[in-house]
């Protein structure tokens, strides 16, 4: 499920989880938004923050199964 984590850049250990299981992030024009999947056709946003505010977006999804990863492709 993707999840992000908004650091922000004056409030100290207060960061932002954010996760959805149609959750996009962009940025633009000053702002981070993350935005459904299902609502980008409506170019709905589901939450806003001003970039100025924000140090960093880390994406820290939950770790997949082993089974569900595919093997790195070899070398010849």
């Amino acid at each position: 499920m993707p999840a992000y984590l908004v650091v922000h850049s004056e409030r100290q250990r207060d960061d932002t989880l954010i996760e959805d299981p149609n959750l996009t992030v962009e940025f633009v024009d000053g702002w981070v938004l993350f935005k459904d999947r299902d609502l980008i056709q409506a170019n709905r946003v589901a939450i806003a923050i001003p970039a100025a505010q924000v140090r960093r977006v880390e994406r820290v999804d939950e770790q997949q199964e082993p089974h569900d990863q595919e093997p790195a492709p070899q070398k010849e």
